[in-house]
């Protein structure tokens, strides 16, 4: 189903695999959904057979110009109808009445119904009890009576789902215990013994592991022996809907830079059958809108289908899958963590540049310069020294963590002349400071 393939068995398939994008909209509120309690009619008979019909009102407050409703009954021997769905057109508060009946051919069989919403919301009602029985061998249907002296014997079937109850009724014109058995197939499966007066019922459950069918026969032993006749059983056990199963891959956590697009890969499954199959992402809890997926075939298939994420940031994202009217897939989580560049080293020529001329054969003489340069991180930088606005020397310093390194030089010079020393930084400043003369003129 979800719509179509759990509603009903199908046939045809591959076992081809398709890929569908996942839409995202979260801009519809969900529906609010109630369910009234089953009522069962009638509640109570004595008569049998008799059909007792159960019925539920399903309301929906929904937003959408179309809501798909799908339920089940669930009963009181364990066992479920098949997923049913109906569609309601409109937005508003939308009311429908759902009802399934069954039919009870006799016996004491006292039970409940219960009606489960799937989608789009789940929400069962409470519990509508019925009892039916049956007073009188009249009531019984007329079946296989038998009499012998003053003991007799009665049996009918009661089949259920993967089970069996064979009921039985014992007769007796006085008060006395009786000794009998039960008969399957021509196996004794079960030996007892009950005090009788005027009537009394007994019971056997057949519960085999697979489809079963055959006859069984209530046997009196004593004080007289006398028995029923055959009262044939069929037991189907399969469940004939297909099974629709979903799963969610999440992709691997993510380190570097950001925005980045993740992708999480879901896997649909079907054990058989064709039809369309709905299903929605859950995104981080909330719900987005239904899209569906087509199996066609015979076997098991499967449909793969994504969803995208688009981080900016560090952080983590959930994804699940809902399919309408079954399961929702395990939840998976998704890892993104941003790295952050670090800022780019820089470098400048710290205060404290010197520089002295020293003479030498007046008025010959020579300049020198002394400066420091610091970086805040790992980076190359050229620099130059300049006398009186001409380059007397270039370089190159190589940092490789944070802090300063020392540059110097020595030029000659005209010892009658003062002038001024730059040291200077490609692109990235400079330190200027002067010299005075050493010789007379």
């Amino acid at each position: 189903m979800a719509a179509g393939l759990l509603a009903s068995p199908a046939a045809a398939a591959s076992s081809s695999t398709q890929a569908g994008k996942a839409s995202s909209s979260h801009s519809t509120p969900r529906p609010v959904v109630s369910v009234s309690k089953t009522k069962a009619s009638p509640a109570k008979s004595d008569e049998c057979p008799t059909k007792v019909t159960f019925s539920s009102n399903i309301k929906v407050k929904t937003y959408a110009s179309k809501t798909t409703v799908a339920y089940r009954w669930l009963r009181g021997n364990g066992t479920k109808s098949k997923v049913k769905t109906f569609t309601l057109k409109g937005k508003g508060v939308k009311n429908a009445t759902v009802k399934e009946s069954s039919t009870f051919k006799g016996g004491d069989t006292k039970g409940w119904q219960a009606v489960e919403v799937l989608a789009p919301r789940k929400k069962t009602s409470a519990k509508g009890y019925f009892t039916v029985s049956c007073g009188g061998d009249e009531g019984d249907g007329g079946k296989q009576v038998v009499n012998t002296g003053h003991v007799g014997a009665q049996i009918w079937v009661d089949e259920n789902n993967c089970s069996a109850t064979l009921i039985g009724r014992i007769t007796s014109s006085s008060h006395r215990w009786v000794r009998y058995q039960w008969v399957v197939n021509g196996h004794v499966v079960d030996r007892d013994a009950v005090r009788v007066d005027g009537s009394r019922r007994v019971y056997h459950t057949i519960r085999p592991r697979d489809d079963y069918r055959g006859w069984a026969q209530l046997q009196i032993l004593s004080p007289v022996k006398s028995s029923s006749g055959r009262s044939y059983f069929r037991i189907e056990c399969r469940d004939s809907s297909p099974k629709v199963s979903a799963s969610v891959d999440a992709p691997a956590n993510y380190e570097g830079d950001c925005p980045v697009a993740r992708t999480f890969t879901g896997t649909i499954s079907a054990s058989y059958g064709s039809g369309h199959v709905k299903y929605r992402w859950i995104r981080d809890g909330s719900a987005g809108s239904w899209q569906d997926v087509y199996f066609s075939g015979h076997g098991y298939q499967s449909r793969t289908v994504s969803d995208s994420w688009s981080a900016s940031a560090s952080g983590t994202s959930k994804r699940a899958i809902e399919i309408l009217g079954g399961p929702t897939s395990g939840t998976v989580e998704g890892k993104v963590t941003c790295k952050v560049a670090p800022p780019a080293a820089k470098a400048w020529v710290e205060n404290g540049t010197a520089a002295t001329q020293t003479a030498a054969t007046c008025p010959k003489a020579s300049v020198s310069g002394t400066g420091s340069i610091y970086a805040t991180g790992p980076i190359k930088i050229k620099y130059t020294w300049s006398l009186d606005g001409t380059v007397v020397k270039t370089g190159a310093l190589d940092f490789t963590s944070a802090g300063s390194q020392s540059v110097s030089f020595t030029s000659d010079s005209d010892g009658l002349k003062g002038g001024s020393v730059k040291l200077a930084i490609d692109g990235a400043g400079s330190d200027v400071v002067n010299y005075a003369a050493v010789c007379k003129a």
